[in-house]
């Protein structure tokens, strides 16, 4: 599955952004897909993941401000972004698998298909 981030962008403190992550080429109904992000000079850290199934997963530093959905049908998953502080800003990258086992959902590592990354940027 070929995956395109998009809908980042320079927003204030407070304000609100959304994230799309387009897939295609095989079955995205049955990925589990997630989103990830990395700061300068820091490790790519989990911020939250959609299962098949609908079940959402958030990270305790984002969850209340933002959301995740998905759209079989369009093959695309969102990530609504309300409240942003300055420690959100980082390089947003989503990415999808088959086949995460859910104690494994927040690692990286089991993830085998990545986007290019989409920059949000925080100022205070």
């Amino acid at each position: 599955v070929q995956l395109q981030a998009s809908g980042g962008g320079l927003v204030q403190a407070g304000g609100s952004l959304r994230l799309s992550c387009a897939a295609s080429g095989r079955t995205f109904r049955d990925y589990t897909v997630g989103w990830f992000r990395q700061a300068p000079g820091k490790e790519r850290e989990f911020v939250t993941a959609i299962r098949r199934s609908g079940a959402t997963y958030y990270a305790d530093s984002v969850k209340g401000r933002f959301t995740i959905s998905r759209n079989n049908a369009k093959s695309t998953v969102h990530l609504q972004m309300n409240n942003l502080k300055p420690e959100d800003t980082a390089v947003y990258y989503c990415s999808a698998d088959q086949s995460i086992i859910l104690t494994s959902i927040t690692s990286s590592q089991f993830y085998g298909y990545w986007g290019q990354g989409t920059q949000v940027t925080v100022s205070s």
